[in-house]
């Protein structure tokens, strides 16, 4: 069975790398629009991209906009390779998974 990376696999991290991998390279999104879009609260969203800013698979720069503070996150190229390991062991799990349907 193919090893899934832990640090990615958690819920919430997962569905916030596949986010922002899905925008180009080079790109990022803005704090709110995460903690919106997956429903976190500020310190909850803060705690997992702190864990995947440590294991370099995001970037955070942090800005003001009108006095206001803002932070930008986007996957860094490890995080990309790392997310696209992810997906293509889930997927070899879940063929294999296919080939189990009424072994007992």
């Amino acid at each position: 069975m193919p090893e899934l990376d832990e640090i990615i696999h958690q819920p919430i991290r997962l569905r916030l790398m596949a986010a922002l991998v899905a925008i180009k390279s080079g790109e990022s999104a803005e704090f709110t629009l995460l903690r919106d879009m997956l429903g976190a609260t500020d310190g909850n969203l803060g705690a997992h991209l702190r864990r995947l800013e440590v294991a370099g698979y995001i970037a955070i720069h942090k800005a003001f906009v009108d006095r206001k503070p803002h932070s930008y996150i986007s996957a860094t190229d490890l995080g990309r390779k790392v997310f696209r390991q992810q997906v293509a062991a889930l997927e070899e799990i879940l063929k294999g998974a296919g080939g189990m349907k009424g072994k007992k």
